[in-house]
């Protein structure tokens, strides 16, 4: 008797180890809003007048990052880089942004931080704007951009019954549900894994800005129920539904990683009528609460189901925000989309990637704090490496630095040795400390001034010094010489190795010429679309 209850002892004493290790992996669910400016975020711009409500919960229960950067300062550069935890430049993709059409932009045999996940036993699903590439069945004879968005007679060149190839799914992703580009980019019809939900049948284009009969997004097929307002509530729920019926594999030692790449508040800027003329500024910043609402509605479901406690929930933005958010108008009304910064989305100023970062994990992370690491979105891959304890290959992850340290507040010292940014025009930026070295003389994308506008005699770079200019106001480059030298040998570094961070040097996809951006032309309102 007294061995058969030490038997039944035994066994229910190892039963909780089984479901509940010392140390469970976390879900992981990362928010990527698109074209959210940092002073967007109520929690980070006290000033600010947009109502943020989940955000600053989710900061208040977690950490607040103050100093985390896009890759670049437009969509699909920056994604690439969160999904490779690579710079984007070392790629073809040298300047501009994607189209809808465009073939898959992530090399064969990368890795991927959906499939660095995968592997370690994840069920993991992406589900918005890709933005990436994806390899769609072309008609015959014809063809699509490759490195920018397909022209007005390219929207046809496809076709949209036969299944796509190269997508999400090939990179790591059990299940994707979304869109293949931004929301102004055809064909309008969401995708779910590797065919179109709906075929688009249709001819249809969007205004820009909800109310404006001044500019339209490009008219292309579309579904024939396909309508812009319902794409955010549509996510959110698909990313509910994911929530659901994911965490009973959760609560059983089987995590999940979500990775959700909204398309808002990015144009066109289509609240639905549940939220017109809630901030009371205007369509924008009325989007931007019904972005924030749906954080809320997940987090909720975390909640609902109990699984929060062991959740890294992540909440950041693509890149500064867009122009077309109507800064003039918002700056009228006592609100500035990039808060201090110089600039918006495009540039190489501060306004253009330096974005909103938010991160809680109730088991880990202590509620209410900040951390001013320079960290860069390439960041996530070696973060999830770290957390699982898993090495990356020589040949993964070469500008990604782990911010666990930073999470669990035992960062001691500085984690990023430097950041190199990018504009949409191609130009470079590096980042060491306080001091930003910008190798051009004008804004590298849409903001003033722009490329070939800037007067003759200009100096040829421009220097700042963040931590008593923050506006980027103040050019030190003919008073800190040496600095200059020294940033632009640290960037020729960078390219030449192959990677920012130690490990053995690997080969850059093309030959980068850092000094190409400097003689580009205007980048014109045309692109601003982007």
């Amino acid at each position: 008797m007294k061995n058969i209850l030490l038997c039944l002892a035994l066994t229910f004493a190892f039963i909780p180890q089984l479901h509940s290790a010392p140390n469970p992996a976390p879900n992981i669910i990362y928010v990527l809003c698109d074209d959210l400016g940092y002073g967007d975020v109520k929690c980070l711009n006290p000033q600010g007048k947009i109502a943020t409500p989940h955000m600053d919960a989710l900061a208040a229960k977690g950490m607040i990052f103050t100093d985390v950067h896009s890759s670049s300062s437009v969509c699909s550069p920056t994604r690439y880089g969160i999904m490779t935890g690579r710079y984007n430049w070392r790629t073809k993709l040298q300047s501009g942004v994607l189209g809808g059409l465009s073939p898959r932009l992530i090399e064969q045999g990368r890795l991927t931080t959906a499939q660095l996940l995968k592997n370690q036993g994840y069920n993991t699903a992406c589900i918005g704007k890709w933005h990436l590439g994806m390899d769609w069945v072309k008609k015959e004879g014809k063809d699509v951009a490759e490195l920018n968005i397909e022209s007005a007679s390219q929207v046809h060149n496809v076709d949209y019954s036969k299944p796509i190839k190269n997508g999400p799914n090939s990179v790591g992703f059990d299940y994707y549900y979304g869109i293949s580009a931004s929301l102004d980019m055809v064909p309008y019809t969401f995708i779910e894994n590797d065919r179109v939900a709906k075929l688009p049948t249709v001819e249809k284009d969007f205004p820009m800005f909800l109310g404006r009969e001044k500019g339209k997004c490009r008219k292309g097929p579309a579904a024939p129920d396909f309508e812009v307002e319902d794409v955010l509530p549509k996510l959110t729920t698909k990313a509910i539904d994911f929530v659901k019926a994911r965490s009973v594999d959760a609560k059983a030692g089987k995590p999940f990683f979500l990775y959700l790449p909204l398309a808002s508040p990015h144009t066109p800027v289509a609240p639905t009528k549940d939220w017109q003329g809630k901030s009371g500024l205007n369509y924008y910043a009325d989007f931007v609460m019904q972005t924030d609402h749906s954080l809320g509605l997940i987090l909720l479901e975390l909640d609902r189901q109990g699984i929060a406690d062991n959740t890294l929930v992540i909440l950041t933005s693509d890149n500064g925000c867009s122009p077309q958010a109507d800064f003039p108008e918002l700056l009228s009304k006592g609100h500035n989309p990039s808060h201090l910064f110089r600039g918006h989305k495009a540039d190489i100023f501060e306004g253009g990637h330096h974005i909103p970062f938010i991160a809680r994990w109730p088991a880990k992370v202590k509620p209410g704090t900040k951390s001013d690491q320079l960290l860069c979105l390439t960041d996530l891959m070696a973060t999830c490496a770290d957390i699982l304890n898993v090495p990356l290959p020589a040949n993964a992850g070469e500008d990604s630095v782990s911010f666990l340290p930073a999470l669990l507040g035992s960062d001691k010292t500085t984690l990023r040795e430097a950041l190199v940014h990018h504009s949409v025009n191609g130009t470079f930026a590096v980042r060491q400390g306080n001091l930003k070295l910008l190798l051009c003389k004008d804004s590298g994308g849409w903001s003033e001034p722009r490329p070939g506008t800037v007067k003759p005699g200009m100096p040829e770079v421009q220097l700042f010094d963040l931590s008593n200019d923050i506006g980027e106001r103040i050019n030190l480059q003919d008073k800190q010489p040496e600095a200059v030298k020294k940033l632009t040998s640290l960037l020729e570094k960078y390219i030449e190795d192959g990677r920012s961070t130690k490990g053995e040097p690997q080969k850059n996809d093309v030959k980068i010429d850092w000094k190409r951006a400097t003689q580009t032309k205007d980048t014109g309102k045309a692109k601003a679309k982007k």
